[in-house]
């Protein structure tokens, strides 16, 4: 099957496969599976141009209900949180767009962009697990959210314990991880998650919800700015490929919700330790590209 937009040739098998396998354990850290998924589709499919991040925010669009969607049912969305992210991702998504066409147009500096994020996101998530003093792997699998009011802060229960953060410091973090996501096509959540878990401290078994709601409304305003957009940039793809993003989806919704629905089984530790391999291994390639491979 011949895709337009992208310019490639793919089995219509493969991207749904690709997206279901991407999204089955992401999907248990709170992430949807985007930030793996645009290296698949740069190094392995060959799309490159800036129209491959809206693309990877319509995957996000077609994906996430359906975790969301698992964590509702199950009592594990924490919404105070949840409206906080989606508050300061919005506005960011908007500018990061506009850096990915005017900055970050060409692929070899897209990439070490992607890099950059990838490894970050990696190295905070490796000092999160060597943490002497991290947290026990979890609550009890029947714990549910229990929303608490204190001033000025995000507060909630959750087996048993208290956990709160700073309103304000989330909602900065999350302007800042707006505008990087918006540039790199997700939503945001694979960035705010580890945040969230290694800042603010908060348990991943409980953030999971609140940043793939976030990362589902960011990337249904980006898509629509990428949309937007795109005839004052005649000469370059901007707009998605929906036809490849829709088959990523589908894939992916099905192991967005199968993903949701094993998280509490699977210890936390080894939830950050997959996601630090996934990240750590794409960004390594590609810095070796740009410096080494020309």
């Amino acid at each position: 099957m011949y895709f337009d937009v992208a310019g490639v040739e793919v089995s219509p098998w493969l991207p749904p496969l690709v997206g279901f396998a991407i999204s089955l354990f992401t999907s248990m850290g709170g992430v949807s599976g985007a930030f793996l998924l645009l290296p698949f589709q740069v190094s392995v499919l060959g799309f490159t141009s800036p129209a491959v991040s809206a693309t990877n925010q319509v995957f996000n669009v077609v994906a996430t209900p359906s975790g969301i969607y698992r964590y509702l049912r199950e009592g594990r969305m924490v919404w105070p949180l949840a409206w906080v992210i989606v508050a300061g991702t919005l506005p960011g998504v908007a500018l990061g767009a506009l850096l990915r066409i005017a900055l970050l147009p060409d692929a070899r500096d897209f990439k070490l962009f992607v890099a950059a994020v990838l490894l970050y996101i990696g190295l905070r998530l490796g000092r999160d697990i060597l943490s002497r003093g991290q947290r026990p792997g979890g609550p009890p699998q029947t714990a549910t959210v229990v929303p608490a009011r204190i001033p000025f802060r995000i507060a909630y229960r959750y087996g048993g314990e208290l956990f709160t953060a700073n309103r304000w410091g989330v909602f900065a973090l999350a302007l800042i991880v707006g505008v990087i996501g918006g540039a790199y096509g997700i939503g945001g959540g694979a960035i705010m998650a580890p945040f969230l878990v290694s800042l603010f401290a908060l348990p991943v078994h409980t953030v999971a919800g609140a940043t793939l709601l976030g990362t589902l409304v960011t990337s249904v305003a980006g898509v629509a700015f990428y949309h937007l957009i795109a005839p004052v940039f005649p000469h370059m793809a901007v707009a998605p490929d929906w036809g490849l993003g829709l088959l990523f989806g589908l894939g992916g919704a099905a192991g967005m919700y199968s993903g949701a629905r094993l998280q509490r089984y699977v210890p936390a530790r080894t939830l950050k330790l997959l996601l630090v391999v996934c990240l750590v291994g794409p960004a390594a390639g590609y810095v070796y590209e740009f410096f080494v491979g020309g």
